[in-house]
């Protein structure tokens, strides 16, 4: 097994809101010290960076200070850190991004055939490129007003049809097979997580983009664009789980644009709500809630309860996360209202993951983030999240392992440290099957936040097993 390289983990680090804040500054002690956090050895950034170990520990500890150009522009190429975060030229590395991590290739349009334009030339470019050199695109500090203007045009009429005279694309028949393509890529990630379905998932949207080229009948020219919206927000999904987070952004502003022009505003909100879910876990609270606000306003009409009631959760954890607790109440206590009008036969598919469980698991682990602050909330974390994993059986893996290892966690803040360690135990028996970077990313924080209780019994075992799986 090879150990966790700084190329690993890089991508994840440059977007937390602390790396970029210590970038801005050239604060070199905090972006060290969040490296050396992750796992990774003073000796190995020093190397990066071509500085002695003894160097790199006096810099974290505040005792040195980096603040001449040569060095900082070695830093940047020795670990990978964009020119723009650190107020430097583009690195010459850098320019060998394609299009799809330089985000250049994506924008708001809104009209049919610009979207399917820029479906197929990202996509191609997405086919080509590396995973780790995509993943240090890093998207902006904030949405901003501008593109969340630009993303109210959604609510305006649907498009008119574009094409006219006589078609020559493919059938029902056709379609129906790509629908279910897609129907079956969204459980592989449901199922497993990103992984190495993502390329594949690219692949597929890449072709039903090439069919849009061509006339079709106005009912078959919609259950197209029905598909490239679920095929992109698939991929902006599994794009986000491997810590793309550019990459994913850029597929989600694609779904939600491909749905206007299938005119199907219920999975335009769900695409919506899962950007919404990104910056929730990127710490950007307010941007979220403006474009759950948003969804909740398109869908009222047009949604069914299910759809609802999961934009309800959105806007709950939004909340949680500006410690708004009383506003997270509510808005939980009508997501679950919401849904007890839902009836699975009248749902989309695409929905079918949403239930009492799917509540449960948000629901806890958002409490679970509050009593990171204060314990008070660890009892209804640890309630929640248990009747998540007792009512979710084995048909979500991710979502199951992501739940076992919350409740883990809020054992251990609760002082019960041997159910903790089964916990955990559970955890990594499920997320061995899984190939999520989400799952990691929370199993190497369980790993983090045990080390100050690995005197108690089990923990150390604990930590060897945890240690073997997130080095493999």
């Amino acid at each position: 097994m090879s150990g966790t390289s700084i190329a690993d983990v890089m991508p994840r680090l440059l977007v937390k809101p602390e790396m970029i804040a210590a970038c801005q500054r050239r604060d070199f002690s905090v972006v060290f010290a969040v490296i050396k956090s992750s796992g990774i050895s003073a000796s190995a950034i020093a190397r990066a960076c071509e500085l002695t170990p003894n160097r790199v520990s006096d810099v974290i500890n505040s005792r040195h200070a980096i603040e001449k150009l040569a060095v900082i522009e070695r830093i940047a190429d020795g670990i990978r850190i964009p020119g723009r975060m650190l107020g430097l030229a583009d690195r010459a590395w850098e320019g060998a991004l394609p299009d799809a991590s330089s985000g250049s290739g994506v924008s708001l349009v809104w009209d049919p055939r610009q979207v399917t334009d820029m479906v197929r030339r990202y996509t191609r470019s997405d086919l080509v490129m590396d995973r780790r050199t995509a993943a240090v695109a890093v998207l902006a500090g904030s949405l901003g007003p501008t593109l969340v203007e630009s993303l109210e045009r959604w609510l305006r009429d649907d498009p008119k049809e574009q094409w006219s005279g006589r078609a020559r694309g493919v059938g029902e028949d056709e379609v129906s097979q790509l629908e279910h393509a897609a129907r079956v890529f969204r459980q592989w990630d449901h199922q497993f997580g990103g992984g190495i379905h993502r390329k594949a998932v690219v692949g597929q949207l890449s072709e039903v983009a090439d069919l849009l080229k061509v006339p079709h009948p106005r009912r078959i020219q919609r259950r197209l664009y029905a598909v490239m919206a679920e095929l992109a927000g698939s991929a902006a999904t599994m794009s986000w789980d491997c810590g793309m987070q550019k990459t994913a952004q850029d597929y989600y502003l694609m779904a939600v644009q491909s749905a206007k022009a299938a005119g199907d505003r219920p999975y335009g909100a769900k695409v919506l709500a899962g950007l919404a879910r990104q910056y929730l876990y990127l710490d950007r609270a307010n941007d979220a809630l403006d474009i759950i606000r948003l969804a909740r306003d398109g869908a009222q009409g047009h949604a069914t309860p299910a759809v609802m009631s999961m934009l309800h959760t959105r806007e709950a954890w939004a909340y949680a996360k500006l410690g708004r607790v009383e506003a997270f109440r509510r808005a939980t206590a009508t997501a679950e209202d919401t849904f007890a009008n839902a009836v699975a036969t009248d749902e989309p598919h695409w929905i079918a993951y949403y239930g009492e469980a799917e509540i449960a698991g948000v629901t806890g682990g958002r409490w679970l983030e509050l009593a990171r602050f204060d314990p008070k909330y660890a009892e209804p974390a640890r309630r929640n999240i248990t009747q998540a994993i007792e009512t979710r059986g084995r048909t979500g893996l991710r979502s199951l392992a992501l739940d076992r290892i919350g409740l883990a966690e809020v054992l251990f803040i609760q002082g019960d440290h041997s159910a903790g360690v089964r916990a955990a135990s559970g955890a990594m028996d499920v997320a061995e099957h899984t190939q999520s970077g989400r799952v990691v990313e929370q199993l190497r924080g369980l790993y983090g936040y045990t080390a100050a209780r690995a005197s108690y019994p089990g923990i150390r075992d604990l930590r060897d097993r945890m240690r073997d799986l997130l080095t493999a």
